[in-house]
């Protein structure tokens, strides 16, 4: 991958000619090409839909994929929670309306990706598929299924902040730990790419589509989730200003710069309740219906315009953060899911019963209660309670890290596969954290970030 030609340009010369443009043909013209939206629900900075839009196929079909949301993880319990099923609900119902505004639809399948598209491919004549890349086991899996099922699958790397063919080193050469990561980063100046802006136009759908039945629903709105709201939630989706959906996502980032919040991002990032605490950037990062590059763009212009500071510089730091774990899963790939990680530890004992408490917020231990509560509750939960609760079922309750995981996974309305599998290597000590894991003493913590207790009022059980 150079620096001078981006993925992006590169996919787009090889569909528009070559020995690779003959598939994409029929009776002279380029065939229907399915554009699957994955973890990236926007118009905006999306290289993948350009390139979809751009490569001179006479119809764009916009999909979307439902895994089955209660196919049981490997621990016993759905995959996929009500808090993320709202909010990704929210997301997709603002990508179908931006699309219609431009002639077009989304379609939704109901179905996992691998029996999904192939039989939409048939329905629309379509041989090709355009998709962002996810360098997650199951998330590649789903791609290897298109190709062995006959589909040109053609991928795009575009969830990081930095390009990986922009950064000192080859990806696989990574630096083993984020410190020596950030530094090299910001002495070579690397900067993110310019974001694209949204599309001026997508090909319409085939005319006469035969959709197979039992499978898709059009339009998205059909596929709204709904969750009970609660007044305590730090980041309350119910509401029109925290929609799930990329408009409200461009919103809260406007006014959040507006309200010069970055400024005192670094004094207050480790609250523990609120909406403003904490930027709330990362519901939308989740499903990508707002784009990493955009967030630093337009945070460079707040800097320009207002000076930065610590904590503008914090905001930037934890993005990094976000992109160290994304490149380290291009590094190790499948390693990252190993029960020993990337350590030559042996595999972690599970508690089972310990395990089901902490996920009841049954455990005795009053802030750990009170913050799984609050995830059960809200689907959201600070930074800091995240890495508490985490630290306490790895080395107080002796629970398997992996099932916490797949708990956050399920409960997290911010849920990130590359995230949340870095964070969880990195407290339990299994990743690339030199200190060998993070174990939080709770009373320190309790004494330190709720010294007058209003977090157990507020989300202590009764």
């Amino acid at each position: 991958m150079g620096k001078d030609l981006g993925r992006g340009q590169v996919l787009l010369r090889a569909l528009s000619s070559g020995p690779q443009a003959g598939p994409w043909r029929r009776g002279g013209s380029l065939s229907t090409v399915l554009f699957w939206f994955r973890n990236d629900l926007r118009l905006h900075d999306q290289p993948a839909l350009r390139t979809a839009c751009a490569s001179g196929a006479r119809y764009v079909v916009p999909v979307y994929c439902h895994a089955d949301y209660d196919e049981p993880t490997p621990w016993g319990f759905s995959r996929v929670g009500r808090h993320r099923r709202a909010v990704l609900s929210a997301a997709l119902r603002d990508v179908d309306r931006q699309l219609a505004n431009m002639g077009s639809r989304l379609l939704e399948c109901r179905g996992p990706a691998s029996t999904a598209l192939p039989a939409l491919a048939r329905a629309v004549g379509a041989t090709a598929v355009v998709c962002e890349e996810i360098a997650a086991p199951q998330e590649q899996a789903e791609v290897e299924a298109l190709r062995n099922a006959g589909l040109q699958v053609h991928t795009l790397w575009q969830s990081s902040l930095l390009e990986p063919g922009d950064l000192p080193w080859a990806v696989h050469a990574l630096p083993r730990t984020f410190t020596r990561f950030r530094q090299a980063v910001e002495r070579a100046q690397v900067n993110p790419p310019v974001p694209l802006k949204p599309p001026v136009r997508v090909p319409p759908w085939p005319p006469g589509i035969d959709i197979p039945p039992g499978l898709y629903c059009v339009p998205a709105s059909s596929s709204v989730e709904h969750a009970a709201p609660d007044a305590r939630a730090s980041f309350p989706y119910d509401r029109p200003a925290f929609d799930g959906g990329e408009t409200a996502g461009l919103a809260h980032l406007a006014q959040y710069l507006a309200r010069k919040l970055p400024h005192t991002y670094k004094r207050t990032r480790n609250g523990l309740a609120g909406v403003d605490y904490s930027s709330k950037w990362s519901p939308w990062l989740a499903t990508g219906a707002l784009s990493a590059r955009r967030i630093v763009a337009e945070l460079r212009q707040f800097e320009a315009t207002h000076g930065g500071n610590e904590g503008s510089y914090w905001l930037w730091f934890e993005l990094l953060w976000r992109d160290y774990f994304r490149f380290l899963h291009l590094q190790h790939g499948r390693r990252l899911y190993r029960a020993r990680g990337l350590s030559q530890q042996p595999p972690a004992q599970h508690n089972a019963q310990g395990f089901e408490r902490w996920c009841e917020a049954r455990t005795g231990e009053p802030l750990v209660d009170a913050a799984m509560h609050e995830l059960q509750t809200t689907g959201y939960l600070s930074n800091r309670l995240r890495q508490v609760v985490a630290s306490y079922l790895v080395y107080e309750l002796r629970a398997d890290w992996r099932a916490g995981a797949a708990w956050f996974e399920a409960q997290l309305l911010d849920y990130d596969v590359y995230s949340n599998q870095g964070n969880w290597l990195y407290i339990a000590g299994r990743g690339t954290d030199p200190q060998g894991g993070r174990r939080f003493n709770i009373q320190k913590q309790l004494s330190q970030y709720d010294a007058e207790g209003q977090y157990l009022r507020l989300w202590g059980m009764p």
